[in-house]
């Protein structure tokens, strides 16, 4: 075992290098849609490959309109067939099964051809997009032009579609906020009707009719297809930007004042390293020096080798319960990211802080998808990978609380956290209440996790009990508001009731869809209309399908039982034989 260990970590470290300097030639991401027939017989998944139950999503028909006539004619053949449908976007990258239609007769409606730029009027600053054009287009054409979309998800491959029906954001808290739906001035919908109006219905919203546009905004797709998209632009504009690491004692009280501070900064959180990466990033004049790109090493390709390697050596960091394995790999992968300033370059070099560039070069990236088939030499670095993500906003008022709860447990387990650290550690991003029926409700920081997920579903995590309880202290102590595109099943219990505008978008899900062809039992559930969000089996707390209430649903086989949380009692997680209670709190002996 030591040898194989070695052996890896040799491997690795060798790669670890091609990291950084790698060419951005790689195998484009497949389409999630497979046919075993033309556009019949097929399955759809996500980017990840998997859903959080590890279902396979069967389908009918897909359908690959390629214009707003063209999707009319295929809602209204549906809606007369009592077909039930789903909208698929290019690269599926929502975690949950909102694109997964019920039964195995429902129909795929793809906008992966409903993807070009309608029109861009200069001196209104608009933009008009078909709903499949993707966020790097949308960006790259208005900086053609002189113009701006300010703030947006750092990913450039989701559509516009996709992104405003799970209320996707970038990180601000100025102005109307981070949220791309918040850009939106008008939106056009394709929706189920009667047979009076030939079974479709299409709907031109604006602001003058803010109740059926605010539930549009964010919609999780339940209202119908959005055809066309109107976005408010501004002129384009340079930013300044600059990492800094810190220590995180602090953190819970410099959290909100550096958000009121810089228009674009975030927040990245090592909490096993008892570090921070505060990300300033300003808008400065345009008429600064510098042509600034963040090309994010994350984003890039990656060897396919260099993948697999990291996957066994995790693998073998769980098996062997080596934490201080992993926590030795985020420290290499940190500090690598560091010296080289994460991807951002200065007129071709990264020479240091500050580096300042236009807005367009700056706020997205995702080079990965520039590519040719090689083969599955290179690949986007999530392609074959096998994880969790966990995403919830936490308000302004709370958050202190919620990161102080964080560095508690970890002053318990220092190690624990090394496993998200792995993956570039805790992303916080700032987002701000919003109109949108389904959108924030407050000002909040949005905390991102990516973690391990074991092959086998029954066989539990390093620190399994630490991740759990952290992810239900977010969510039902400090009343976290999900991602609706991220998340395991538990993170979506009683989540509409914190939306208090919950039964005016349900007014308007009614209006547009009365029988319920674009929801599914997945969506039902999401939204209160039914039970069932979790799933009571065998180790679905390992999968977070439930929370444990007995210790079949976590791994008894493996010395993992269901018990309390070790600060937040109300918690119910799986955790090690050896956990003990001492004085109202747990402590782990011999985890390791």
């Amino acid at each position: 075992m030591n040898r194989m260990r070695k052996l890896l970590q040799v491997l690795k470290f060798t790669l670890i290098f091609c990291f950084i300097n790698r060419v951005a030639i790689s195998t484009p991401p497949e389409d999630p849609i497979k046919c075993l027939s033309k556009n019949t017989n097929c399955t759809i998944t996500n980017a990840s490959g998997i859903f959080p139950d590890r279902s396979t999503c069967k389908v009918g028909k897909v359908m690959y309109p390629t214009s707003e006539e063209e999707l009319i004619s295929v809602v209204a053949s549906a809606t007369k067939n009592h077909m039930k449908m789903k909208v698929a976007t290019r690269f599926s990258h929502s975690i949950p099964k909102l694109v997964c239609p019920d039964g195995q007769k429902g129909l795929l409606i793809s906008t992966n051809n409903l993807n070009k730029i309608l029109k861009i009027d200069k001196e209104a600053k608009t933009m008009v997009v078909e709903s499949g054009v993707t966020l790097r287009e949308i960006i790259s054409e208005a900086a053609k032009v002189g113009l701006a979309l300010p703030y947006t998800p750092y990913w450039w491959g989701i559509t516009i579609g996709g992104l405003l029906a799970t209320g996707a954001h970038g990180s601000s808290l100025w102005g109307k906020g981070s949220a791309v739906h918040e850009y939106v001035s008008e939106l056009r919908i394709v929706s189920p009707s009667n047979p009076e109006d030939e079974y479709v219905k299409v709907r031109s919203l604006n602001e003058s009719d803010q109740d059926h546009l605010n539930a549009a905004k964010v919609s999780l797709g339940v209202l119908g297809v959005i055809s066309q998209v109107t976005l408010q632009l501004e002129s384009m504009f340079k930013r300044s930007l600059t990492y800094f690491m810190k220590d995180d004692s602090d953190l819970g009280d410099e959290i909100i004042s550096f958000g009121r501070n810089h228009e674009f900064g975030d927040v990245t959180w090592y909490p096993s390293q008892y570090k921070v990466a505060y990300r300033i990033d300003d808008r400065v004049p345009i008429h600064e020096h510098g042509n600034g790109l963040y090309d994010f090493i994350p984003f890039r390709p990656i060897l396919s080798a260099e993948l697999a390697l990291t996957r066994a050596e995790e693998e073998l960091q769980e098996a062997t319960r080596d934490a201080s394995g992993k926590c030795n790999g985020a420290k290499l992968i940190t500090s690598t990211l560091a010296s080289s300033g994460y991807g951002l370059t200065n007129n071709g070099l990264f020479l240091g802080y500050p580096v300042i560039g236009f807005n367009n070069r700056m706020q997205s990236s995702g080079t990965c998808l520039d590519s040719l088939n090689d083969g599955m030499i290179r690949v986007c670095p999530w392609e074959g990978q096998f994880y969790h993500q966990t995403s919830f906003s936490i308000p302004l008022s709370m958050v202190k609380n919620f990161i102080e709860d964080v560095q508690k447990l970890v002053e318990l387990e220092p190690n624990s956290l090394c496993g998200l650290e792995l993956n570039n550690g805790i992303l916080l991003r700032y987002v701000t209440a919003s109109s949108a029926y389904l959108g924030k409700t407050e000002d909040a920081v949005d905390f991102f996790f990516t973690y391990y997920r074991s092959k086998d579903p029954l066989r539990p995590r390093l620190f399994e009990d630490i991740l759990e309880e952290i992810e239900q202290i977010g969510l039902f102590k400090y009343k976290g508001l999900p991602h609706w595109g991220k998340n395991r099943n538990l993170g979506f219990v009683g989540a509409i009731q914190k939306y208090p505008n919950a039964e005016k978008f349900l007014k308007v899900k009614e209006e547009y869809d009365s029988i319920g062809l674009f929801s599914s039992e997945w969506t039902d559930q999401v939204l209160g209309i039914k039970e069932g969000v979790t799933i009571l089996k065998d180790g679905c707390a390992l999968e977070g399908l439930c929370i444990c209430s007995e210790d079949s649903h976590c791994a008894p086989n493996y010395g993992y039982f269901c018990k309390p949380g070790r600060i937040y009692k109300d918690a119910r997680v799986c955790a090690p034989h050896d956990v003990k209670e001492t004085e109202g709190q747990s402590v782990v002996k011999d985890e390791l």
